[in-house]
């Protein structure tokens, strides 16, 4: 009888035993979520179709511009040109041989009548065929953007100067990597990407202005800060908020030419 107790005993225990152990397992598998495969990915989820991209033409010829640039300077006319001292003057520089202006010395600077802001620009330029003075009184012209920012244009060719004041430079601010200008008998182009200053609603900066030039298809200034105002006394920086502004031209006393002048807008 007593044995028959303790089986008994021993049976209840195992199944109580084995009860415990199911519920403990469904109690597991009820919170534990099962893992999930990632869905597989499919050529066309990483695909943008809209907006389609604009199509423009390119020029048959390097250097020429594109179908959607706006022709600052092709040669015929400086309709696109003012004087910078008397914004409602012509430009006082002159056309030659139907194909560039030349800087009329002691005549002022000359602007754009259009304002810009980030942009692409193409110009060419060269000095004059004569290189009578050195350093900075040989060749010396500039280009500004936003009426601010100058990228240097002097004849570096066989000209010793400070490293941030020749051909190429930020002037003031960035030493071009290279020096590629070509002789004074020769054309130089420039081909740059120039994005605009930001600001706050405060009016202090809040991304400064950047640029990338090549001049005569070596990269020069590789998407550079610019520091602020490109002062030739004084550290570079950033006075006062503005917007987009006129591209200008610098009168330094050089008989300069410039030809083949186009922007984008970007």
């Amino acid at each position: 009888m007593k044995l028959q107790k303790l089986h008994y005993l021993l049976v209840i225990l195992s199944l109580f035993s084995a009860t415990v152990t199911i519920a403990q397992h469904q109690f597991v598998n009820i919170n534990t979520p099962p893992e999930i495969s990632p869905m597989p990915m499919k050529p066309e989820m990483t695909e943008i179709w809209e907006p389609e991209v604009k199509i423009i033409t390119a020029a048959k010829i390097p250097g020429n511009a594109p179908s959607d640039a706006i022709i600052l300077f092709d040669g015929k006319n400086l309709d696109q040109w003012v004087s910078k001292n008397n914004p409602n003057k012509p430009a006082p520089w002159k056309i030659m041989d139907n194909d560039y202006m030349e800087i009329v010395p002691g005549s002022g600077d000359i602007q754009t009548k259009m304002t810009f802001g980030d942009c692409q620009l193409h110009l060419e330029w060269s000095a004059d065929d004569a290189a009578v003075h050195g350093g900075q009184a040989r060749g010396n012209s500039g280009v500004f953007f936003q009426n601010r920012y100058e990228l240097q244009i002097l004849d570096s060719y066989n000209n010793r100067t400070y490293s941030n004041g020749q051909a190429g430079s930020i002037y003031k601010d960035h030493a071009p990597l290279v020096n590629a200008v070509k002789s004074p008998l020769e054309w130089n182009m420039y081909d740059v990407i120039y994005t605009a200053p930001r600001f706050k609603a405060d009016g202090k900066i809040d991304a400064p202005a950047r640029i990338t030039v090549f001049l005569n298809g070596v990269l020069i200034q590789n998407n550079v800060t610019i520091n602020g105002l490109t002062l030739y006394i004084g550290l570079h920086n950033y006075p006062s908020p503005h917007g987009d502004d006129v591209i200008s031209l610098q009168d330094h006393g050089s008989k300069n030419q410039y030809r083949n002048i186009w922007i984008r807008k970007l």
